[in-house]
């Protein structure tokens, strides 16, 4: 299908985008990497009265270490994400998940705010931001706004953006020398949405005992699903054959799946359990694993 008749105008400051947004309310949509919305536009699912291009903002844009935090601007693109050397040392699980992220056109135009905005539950960057923890900036005309991320995911599809608000950027906090992190997916074919996907982020001491375990589901409900009986079958617990299996009988209380194209919830959670396993194990000793 053809796109709609719209207006496009590229915005220089978030002033210009909030004077837009006062001119067309609804009608103004915003276009950053575009990769849902031009789907969207293609299958008159949007049909706005004029696109504004944000993408040449430059504070939404930079990666830096700002007061204990990595401030990642929402403008950066999936594949800047993968090979920054401050997100590498300081958020390895978000250059980590950017080889699963769709094909390299896309990466190389979607961005980590767009991403998560749009908050598909099959999408990896909504869980690995939940795993590691983040806050999200978020501005608007009124002004600006913290949201930790494990509020922002209100359900499919849906996020605690108020109308007019944008995000800005997504601060993670620093990890100390004990922090792990981790993230697993199953999908038919590379690039695929995934069938179902884990990201998770936990401390381990030097007895390899367990702490602050995060591990936050994907593909497996309406958005990113924290497991919080799998992570207290963890909790002061030494990590290991038996903790694992008890984090993987957990699941059962944590993970409601619904049925979808790929197969029927109890499918859906015996792929849950089988990543639990594959992701903790990588942070086991080869020898143990091996056993």
């Amino acid at each position: 299908m053809k796109w709609p008749a719209f207006a496009y105008v590229r915005a220089s400051t978030l002033d210009e985008v909030w004077r837009l947004q006062a001119q067309h309310g609804e009608g103004a949509r915003v276009l950053a990497g575009g990769q849902t919305l031009l789907a969207t536009l293609a299958f008159r699912l949007s049909e706005p009265d004029v696109l504004v291009d944000i993408t040449r903002i430059a504070a939404l844009r930079g990666i830096s270490v700002q007061g204990g935090r990595l401030r990642i601007g929402a403008l950066t693109r999936h594949a800047e994400l993968g090979r920054d050397p401050l997100v590498a040392q300081h958020a390895k699980l978000l250059a980590e998940a950017v080889p699963f992220i769709a094909h390299p056109a896309i990466r190389n135009r979607g961005t980590i705010g767009g991403s998560l905005a749009y908050a598909d539950p099959a999408a990896e960057l909504p869980s690995c931001v939940v795993a590691l923890d983040a806050t999200l900036v978020l501005v608007s005309a009124r002004g600006e706004r913290r949201v930790a991320t494990r509020d922002f995911f209100t359900g499919l599809l849906q996020t605690a953006l108020e109308p007019g608000e944008l995000i800005a950027a997504i601060e993670v906090p620093l990890p100390d020398a004990s922090r792990r992190s981790a993230i697993v997916e199953v999908a038919r074919r590379s690039g695929d949405y995934a069938m179902a996907g884990l990201a998770v982020a936990l401390s381990l001491d030097t007895g390899m005992r367990v702490s602050a375990p995060r591990l936050v589901y994907f593909g497996v409900g309406n958005g990113p699903v924290s497991a919080a009986r799998a992570a207290a079958a963890l909790e002061g617990r030494a990590l290991g054959a038996e903790s694992i299996a008890a984090a993987q009988a957990a699941l059962a209380g944590d993970l409601d799946p619904p049925a979808d194209l790929h197969g029927p919830p109890a499918m859906k959670l015996h792929l849950a359990r089988v990543l639990t396993a594959r992701a903790l194990q990588r942070f086991l000793p080869a020898t143990e694993i091996a056993a």
